[in-house]
């Protein structure tokens, strides 16, 4: 029972915390109502510069253990590499006019989706983002499912619908993944979303290493 109480008593903090820093304006750079944009129903945030401190240590502390990959997949496609570390691709997005800040809070009530898309915001995009999971399913809200769609070439879609916990956190392709085929290997085409909110609320931190124009 003493276990229960303290999950319980953080995920109250948990959702306590992350409604406090979305109510701070002075915090964010733009707020995105999806209905207004077709990109769903719902609203998200993103954070402006300076970034709050975790998400600053987690954008800079992530990127290096990701960008091996990175690269790994750019050699297999025959595309341009990246930087080892975070500050290199920002210049980068610098030099092609993304000077925006990316990484962003998302909340969902009752009702609220967010369509299938990609977070591509310029000539520059690393092919990794994080989505950190800041509320429990079947606690604080239902339905609500992450969901991945892929689609090869020539090929009919793919999806898969996933229910991480609270605290978890999911590395995801921004635009494509390498596959094998036989002539070499091709880009299959993925896509995110989340499925209809149907009860409560869901709050989601994503991280962005690229920047915007």
């Amino acid at each position: 029972m003493r276990r229960k109480k303290r999950m319980a008593e953080h995920g109250g903090s948990c959702r306590d915390w992350t409604a406090g820093l979305y109510a701070d304006g002075e915090l964010f750079r733009s707020r995105i109502d999806m209905a207004q944009y077709r990109f769903g129903r719902g609203e998200y945030q993103y954070f402006r510069e300076p970034l709050p401190r975790l998400v600053q240590d987690l954008r800079y502390e992530l990127y290096p253990r990701l960008a091996g990959v990175a690269n790994e997949w750019a050699e297999m496609l025959g595309l341009s590499g990246f930087p080892p570390e975070l500050d290199g691709l920002l210049e980068e997005c610098r030099l092609h006019g993304q000077t925006r800040p990316t990484p962003l809070l998302l909340r969902y009530r009752a009702g609220d989706y967010n369509c299938l898309h990609q977070d591509l915001y310029g000539e520059i995009a690393f092919p990794f983002q994080v989505v950190c999971f800041l509320s429990g399913p079947g606690r604080d809200y239902k339905g609500g499912e992450f969901l991945l769609v892929e689609q090869a070439p020539r090929a009919q879609a793919m999806g898969r619908a996933l229910r991480p916990r609270q605290g978890d956190a999911m590395v995801i392709t921004t635009r494509h993944r390498p596959a094998q085929g036989k002539r070499g290997y091709y880009k299959v085409n993925v896509r995110h979303g989340v499925s209809p909110v149907t009860e409560g609320e869901r709050w989601t931190l994503g991280i962005i290493f690229h920047n915007a124009k």
